[in-house]
């Protein structure tokens, strides 16, 4: 009887919807790899992006949005199931989540249960290896997910003579955009949306962009959009005083590159080309973007469409001594986050509301008009989309594992640094994995120091807000999130 209840829960979830049914929208699901807010529309000076500042002005803007662990593969594995860290425990980019999970249901792979035809092109889950592939969350054969070939990284003679996956740490090749592997994608994408407006069937379609991923190779018509000496210096440039060893300590991601030192010490000169080359890769996709957004329009489909664009994490460009991710400080856990609903009471706000990737799944569930399913750990921002400034959340959660020696980690490493974003801190308790004995921790005020510069958990004058923080993080992320969730006016 138990095998036969499962049989027929498992056929409703799969049955596509019926003939005469609502019209769903569709959702363009927008992934882009590693990319901060350095946007125009965040408020960067900096940044040339006028396709997502032109979604931005017809959605919701998400100022304070955190992702749940500020590495690739256990970031998008925690929002495509809607689960955290520790609960689909996935730490570092080798576990599938569905060796803890095996039943899980996706983000897309709950739209495929209602009816929707769901594609993946690009790096939706991560780029390689396992994790890159689950099979039950596509309609199809995803394309370009798991891609290694020098040829759709590189474009210079000079990088295509060498060796391994990581050569150069930039380039700026006179090629067209579909020289590399985003504009690939991109074209994949633009054919797909053709096909896909001919189906008599909603759509799921998660497009995944690469850059600004390093190496930084972008077009070199758009590194010309930017003067390299306009572009501003890393500030701060010291680790933050005070800051734990653990909590500053580099992931080595940069240093695997051919013309960076293997100590990370890097020349003004080579610092300044990074910082140029990141810029570059953020415009090249913004193009692709906007090349997106004009088919949608093109193919009347905008109208009936959700559009989510989300970046995986954050990157550090030198600031606080630190390059890439794999931290917990600002830099790396707070991301882009952008939607835009058919219908929403309110275009072009910028929300303050603390969210989280997490939130993403019950938020596209809801805009949708299902219901949503059990087990899921965020909350749908929905009513942000109508109300940008109501009341919210009273922390964002975040975490990063570290081994007790070495730069990476395996699995959930020795000791674990749980943070907490709220209105104007961020506390940080790093804890042994195995006896649970708090090491060291963090605390820092954004009103007073918004570059976090500055450990101040030690000082007398902090220890209650360190003590209200500790108790919220115990409390866990259920006790942060609205207790009531009213419709807006």
């Amino acid at each position: 009887m138990t095998r036969l209840r499962t049989v027929i829960l498992i056929l409703g979830c799969i049955l596509p919807v019926s003939a005469g049914a609502e019209k769903r929208p569709n959702v363009l699901f927008i992934a882009i790899d590693d990319l901060r807010p350095a946007l125009g529309c965040y408020g960067d000076p900096v940044a040339r992006t006028p396709n997502i500042d032109r979604l931005a002005d017809r959605g919701t803007l998400f100022r304070r949005a955190y992702c749940q662990q500020a590495v690739c593969s256990p970031s998008r594995l925690s929002l495509m199931t809607g689960r955290r860290p520790d609960t689909i425990r996935v730490w570092d980019l080798n576990t599938h989540f569905r060796k803890t999970l095996p039943d899980a249901v996706t983000l897309p792979q709950y739209f495929k249960g209602r009816g929707y035809h769901c594609r993946s092109i690009g790096k939706i889950y991560h780029g390689g290896g396992a994790p890159s592939k689950d099979d039950p969350s596509w309609s199809e054969d995803p394309l370009y997910d798991n891609v290694r070939e020098a040829h759709l990284r590189y474009a210079t003679v000079q990088n295509l003579k060498g060796g391994g996956l990581k050569r150069g740490a930039a380039e700026a090749a006179d090629v067209p955009d579909g020289t590399y592997i985003d504009g690939i994608v991109c074209e994949a994408a633009l054919e797909a949306l053709k096909k896909l407006k001919k189906r008599n069937q909603p759509f799921f379609l998660a497009v995944g962009f690469r850059k600004p991923h390093l190496p930084f190779c972008a077009p070199r018509k758009y590194w010309e959009l930017y003067d390299r000496e306009a572009i501003p210096d890393p500030s701060p440039v010291d680790h933050p005083r005070g800051a734990p060893e653990v909590a500053v300590r580099s992931w080595k991601e940069l240093e695997g590159y051919t013309d960076i030192p293997k100590d990370g010490r890097l020349s003004p000169e080579k610092v300044a080309e990074l910082r140029h080359g990141y810029y570059a890769c953020v415009s090249y996709v913004d193009a692709l973007v906007g090349r997106l957004l004009d088919r949608l329009g093109a193919l009347e489909l905008q109208e009936e469409t959700v559009v989510c664009l989300w970046g995986d994490h954050g990157f550090h460009l030198g600031e606080q001594g630190l390059w890439a991710k794999a931290n917990n400080y600002e830099l790396s856990v707070r991301v882009p986050l952008i939607v835009a609903v058919p219908g929403q009471k309110k275009s072009g706000a910028k929300s303050k509301a603390l969210v989280e990737l997490v939130d993403l799944y019950p938020t596209l569930v809801e805009a949708c008009g299902f219901t949503l399913p059990a087990g899921l750990e965020g909350t749908s921002f929905r009513a942000l989309l109508d109300a940008p400034d109501r009341s919210w959340k009273r922390a964002a959660f975040s975490q990063y594992p570290r081994a007790y020696k070495g730069n990476r980690h395996r699995s959930h490493g020795d000791i674990m640094g749980y943070s907490i974003r709220t209105d104007r801190y961020r506390y940080v308790e790093w804890r042994d994995w195995k006896s649970g004995k708090i090491k060291a921790r963090e605390l820092y005020d954004h009103q007073a120091d918004p570059g976090e510069t500055r450990n101040v958990a030690g000082q007398q004058k902090h220890q209650g807000m360190l003590e209200r923080h500790r108790s919220l993080l115990t409390e866990g992320w259920r006790a942060a999130a609205p207790s009531v969730i009213l419709p807006a006016d």
